[in-house]
Parts: C-alpha cells; sequence; structure tokens
C-alpha cells in the first residue's frame, strides 16, 4: 500500500475492471488502501463526493443483492447516479449487439457495470465501449467480490503477502479470483474441489505463473483436509451457483465430503477467518456452527463491497 493516491488515479481513470490479472501487485494494492480510505471517511461522517454528476449504468443479465445494492449506493454516496437495467429494461434482452449497446450507452454514461453469464459479454462490452466497463460477474470471474475480500483480510490481519487462503468447493468464478488475486498480491491459495469441478486449467496455469513472480503458491487439491491445513483465511461458495440449480441433487452429492465443518476447520490456525462471498445455504457447503461463529467475518465481507465498489469507482471515473 505504498504507492501514492495521485500517482495512481493518473493510471487508472478510464481503465476497464475485467479481472485482477489486468492490474499490477501496486494497482491492487492502491485499490485496497483506497478503499480502507474511503471507508473511514464514511464512519466519521465525512462527505466525499468525487462523482458528482456522474452516471453509472449497471446492466445486470443474473440478478444480484450485494452487487446491485452496494453499487447504486456507492454511486449516490460518492455524489453520483446508478441506473439500474434488467436485460428486459434494454434492447440486449430483444438481440441487440453488444457492440451497438456499448456505443449508445457510452454516449450517456461515465461507466457500465455487467454482472452476466458469458465472460465473454464482458469483452466484447469493454472492447466497443469507450467508457470504463466493470465486470460485476461472469461465469469466469469475480473480481469485485474479492476486491472487497481481500480488503477485509488486510483490515483483520494487517497483512496480506504470506497468508494462506483455502478455498473449499466448486472450482467457479469465486475460486479463479481468489487465486488471480491472490498470486498478484504474494499470498497461498490452496483450492480444494471434487474431480470434475475443479477450476479452469489455463487459469490455475495463469495464476501459477504469476505465482513465480511473486512468491505465491497456488495449488489444486481434491483433499479439503489439505488445503486447510495452517489456513489463515478459509473460504467456500454454494455448491451450485446461478444457472446451474438444475444440478442441485448432482452436486450435493458430488461436494459432500467438502462442507466446511468443525472437524475440517480444527485443521486451520486457530486466528483463521471463515468467508463466504453470500447468499450461503447453512447445512450444505457449510455448517451454522462455522458461518455464525467466532471466526466468521461474513457481514464485515458484505460491507466491503460497498467500500471496495466505491474505491474502484473513485478511480477509474473520478
Amino acid at each position: 500500500m505504498s504507492l501514492t493516491e495521485e500517482k495512481l488515479k493518473l493510471d487508472l481513470k478510464g481503465r476497464d475492471f475485467i479481472e485482477l490479472n489486468d492490474f499490477t501487485t501496486e494497482e491492487i494494492e492502491y485499490l485496497i488502501g483506497l478503499a480502507v480510505e474511503i471507508k473511514r471517511k464514511q464512519k466519521n461522517g465525512e462527505v466525499y463526493q468525487p462523482l458528482k454528476g456522474k452516471t453509472l449504468g449497471m446492466v445486470f443479465e443474473k440478478s444480484s443483492t450485494r452487487t446491485r445494492v452496494s453499487f447504486e449506493v456507492g454511486m449516490y454516496q460518492l455524489g453520483g447516479h446508478a441506473l439500474f437495467l434488467s436485460k428486459n429494461d434494454i434492447q440486449l434482452g430483444r438481440g441487440e449487439p453488444i457492440s451497438d449497446m456499448a456505443q449508445v450507452m457510452s454516449r450517456y454514461l461515465d461507466g457500465i457495470m455487467i454482472r452476466t453469464f458469458g465472460h465473454n459479454n464482458v469483452i466484447d462490452l469493454a472492447r466497443y465501449a469507450t467508457v470504463p466497463v466493470i465486470n460485476g460477474l461472469s461465469d469466469l470471474a469475480h473480481p469485485c467480490q474479492v476486491l472487497a475480500d481481500y480488503q477485509t483480510i488486510f483490515e483483520k490481519k494487517g497483512k496480506l503477502k504470506g497468508l494462506k487462503v483455502a478455498y473449499i468447493g466448486d472450482g467457479n468464478n469465486m475460486a479463479h479470483s481468489l487465486m488471480i488475486g491472490g498470486a498478484k498480491l504474494g499470498m497461498h491459495v490452496s483450492v480444494a474441489s471434487p474431480a470434475g469441478y475443479e477450476p479452469d486449467k489455463s487459469v490455475v496455469a495463469e495464476c501459477q505463473e504469476i505465482a513465480r513472480e511473486t512468491g505465491s503458491k497456488i495449488v489444486v487439491t481434491a483433499n479439503p483436509q489439505e488445503a486447510v491445513k495452517n489456513a489463515d483465511v478459509i473460504y467456500t461458495d454454494v455448491w451450485a451457483s446461478m444457472g446451474f440449480e438444475e444440478e442441485q441433487k448432482q452436486r450435493e452429492a458430488a461436494f459432500a465430503d467438502y462442507q466446511v465443518n468443525e472437524e475440517l476447520v480444527k485443521l486451520a490456525k486457530p486466528d483463521y477467518l471463515f468467508m463466504h462471498c453470500l447468499p450461503a445455504h447453512r447445512g450444505e457447503e457449510v455448517t451454522a456452527d462455522v458461518i455464525d461463529g467466532p471466526n466468521s467475518v461474513i457481514f464485515d465481507e458484505a460491507e466491503n463491497r460497498l467500500h471496495a465498489q466505491k474505491a474502484l469507482l473513485v478511480a477509474l471515473m473520478a
């Protein structure tokens, strides 16, 4: 967190935020540091409105609680305005090309956030838009969540480099972004997933390449006990993410041995943090005594979606 705000403002203004691998270690650290500072301002009641007169378009193909509320409230608190646009509210739901939508919306807006299924939708939107595009979530990546996650860990642990994060469950967008962010920040990330549900091999290879430069370790295993051993953070997600609900029963069988419970967390460090991007299914991927226990920071983590995304909006749009 050593680079000055003024130096990186010049670098980040106008940039897209598609995945954390598009940013340097110093830039990610800066965003986290800025989130901490913006959070301090709000807690102290300071008025901070660098986005006065700015407008963010929020395109939702996938519904959300935390993403919508945090971006909408964040823009309001920063002095700007956010527009909620479901696929039924715009012509994207009726077949308008993303290239056309991007160019038209760029004439109206100062930034676009999209929460979608296919990752190519984010890439195409960024390719044709002339304003910053933020990936609010795609099937491949969830960088906004991970920015808030690592802010939370930094606040609780006082550092990031050298810490071990164990992710247990589906090798999905959360696993991908946690690995990428962890590798960039010099953290050790172990992902435990059952056969057939591992993280994307190309993402793993890219993370391991980054890790060689930063000194972190990226491990993918089928053994949750191995992943959790001596972990500083234990993270999990639902077994059937949005779009995979029809596989619920199949996934319950595949993930039966990947529940985060009291027996598993005993292998982590005593002061481990438990994290979950929410919504959670108590009794499935995590037991109630863990998620509602003293090591859980899920609501601090959820709150930090607001502060991390305000930092992102300021950095890209102010």
